[in-house]
């Protein structure tokens, strides 16, 4: 069983800003990531294009060009993977971890291919992974995804998006302009408010001239092979489908903090218990960082506010370790 005295288990933009930050401070550390480097930016959809300029997407004062003000996935995906190349950082890519417990004064950490033991551990694996489903009949049929990658796919499909969120919103105009016949199902009474600014009058536009069908106040109420049903103000409707993107938002393994003895709040937020001086969780020598803090806020951390955990974490650890 190895022994790291600091493990970062995610591979993201702070996890590797929290790597960076120990390998400065001569701390030796290991970051664990379950798949490729910033795994969640990796499955964004091909074309993304993120809502905050460059130089607030860098860490470690790392500068970030881009071919316009607001990068796209690709020139992120670039920007981090080198910054973990050229930095020689020590990470382990494509390895899960299972399970972390706390004994004697120390953390076991088992993952899917070794066993390690650490002083510290650092928790910063997004929220990317675990869809908010619908819970209605059908969900679990092969045309419904809860994540979008390339509008090509649905060239000349009856498409339905459920959602008016940003990923939601780009899905269905990528879409429509590949040539599928877009219907976009949407719960509330308008498109969502958190829409980039730059796209809403474009989607706006594409509902207002038909381009785009949009159905407001509508939930599905059950999915089959080449239909689904949908509940609208007026009455239940049919609508011939082939496929469906339910991209309603994630939310964060709860049930893997609540297994690293993790306390939530009581509310529905879900938030997690940490010092917010020093980023410590209510298990000693644990700490969080980036978006998982926020609970089911998802919105409230982001890459920018957020890449400065690594510095904070790592300045409660060092004042550990001269004590």
């Amino acid at each position: 069983m190895k022994h790291v005295e600091l493990i970062i288990i995610g591979g993201g933009p702070i996890g590797i800003a929290c790597g960076l930050e120990a390998k400065k401070n001569n701390i030796e550390y290991l970051i664990i990531e379950k798949g490729p480097i910033v795994n969640s930016l990796f499955n964004y959809p091909v074309n993304m294009q993120f809502f905050s300029s460059s130089e607030k997407l860098e860490i470690d004062n790392i500068p970030f060009i881009s071919n316009e003000a607001k990068p796209k996935r690709n020139e992120a995906l670039e920007y981090y993977r080198r910054i973990v190349t050229s930095n020689n950082l020590n990470i382990n890519l494509f390895e899960k971890v299972i399970a972390v417990e706390q004994q004697n004064r120390q953390f076991v950490i088992e993952t899917d291919k070794q066993e390690y033991t650490a002083s510290y551990v650092i928790v910063a694996t997004g929220f990317y992974d675990i869809p908010n489903t619908i819970n209605v009949p059908g969900e679990k049929l092969p045309k419904v995804s809860h994540y979008y990658k390339d509008p090509h796919f649905y060239a000349k499909q009856k498409l339905a998006i459920i959602g008016a969120s940003n990923s939601a919103v780009d899905a269905a105009l990528e879409c429509y302009r590949k040539g599928a016949e877009v219907t976009m199902i949407v719960r509330g009474p308008e498109i969502g408010k958190r829409v980039k600014y730059w796209v809403r009058p474009d989607i706006e536009n594409r509902i207002a001239e038909g381009s785009i069908k949009a159905l407001y106040n509508a939930t599905v109420k059950e999915i089959f092979p080449d239909k689904i049903l949908v509940d609208t103000p007026k009455e239940e409707i049919t609508i011939a489908n082939d496929y469906i993107l339910a991209l309603t938002g994630y939310t964060p393994n709860f049930k893997f903090l609540q297994k690293l003895g993790i306390k939530l709040s009581d509310d529905k937020k879900l938030y997690p218990q940490y010092n917010e001086e020093t980023m410590e969780s209510n298990v000693k020598n644990l700490y969080l960082a980036g978006v998982i803090c926020g609970g089911m806020d998802t919105h409230i951390w982001f890459i920018e506010n957020s890449r400065i955990h690594a510095k904070t974490i790592l300045k409660s650890i060092l004042k550990k370790q001269s004590c």
